[in-house]
């Protein structure tokens, strides 16, 4: 059975970097977009990041512009401005897809380890979930990522042990994170 350290990400530049690399840590895996309603959450990242990663902590940021096209950006122009806007510090990925033919294939990997449970309590819940059964009766059965903001947790040893949707709440996936530091 593979391991989030059988996949790879790429930089900006086009640089593999394995996910082996990562061995021991804890790391948070998510699709982000710049223009986003979702996008605020770069602050609580940010702030997990500063505040754990020295005990661990690893955020694998990969920009996708597959949801509403809020990511239209170039990698550079995502990255200055998530370094403007919150200040990040963690490494951010070449932008890629996380559904279809063009999916990255740590993402196949990901939606089959921890598939799709729902949005949840959330104020943009009926709006998600009536767009997306709009376009699609049966998404709710598929694993595919939904929305931007899909977080997957990863143990230290590789294990993906969680998913959250992007309408959980920060603090729920803060204090997931923590528990595994």
């Amino acid at each position: 059975m593979s391991t989030v350290y059988d996949y790879s990400v790429y930089t900006p530049k086009g640089e593999e970097v394995k996910l082996s690399a990562f061995k021991g840590k804890v790391l948070v895996i998510v699709n982000t977009a710049t223009g986003c309603g979702f996008t605020p959450q770069y602050e609580q990242l940010e702030g997990m990041y500063e505040k754990y990663h020295d005990k661990g902590l690893e955020i694998i940021d990969i920009p996708c512009n597959q949801f509403g096209g809020q990511a239209p950006g170039s990698d550079d122009e995502i990255h200055e401005f998530c370094a403007l806007h919150f200040n990040t510090a963690y490494d951010q990925f070449k932008k890629s897809d996380v559904n279809g033919e063009k999916e990255l294939p740590l993402y196949t990997f990901l939606k089959a380890q921890k598939g799709f449970e729902g949005f949840g309590e959330h104020k943009l819940t009926p709006i998600l979930e009536d767009m997306l059964g709009k376009a699609d009766p049966d998404y709710a059965k598929k694993p595919d990522i939904k929305w931007n903001f899909t977080k997957f947790i990863v143990d230290r040893s590789g294990n993906v042990v969680k998913r959250f949707e992007p309408t959980a709440d920060m603090k729920a996936v803060e204090d997931f994170v923590a528990s595994l530091l």
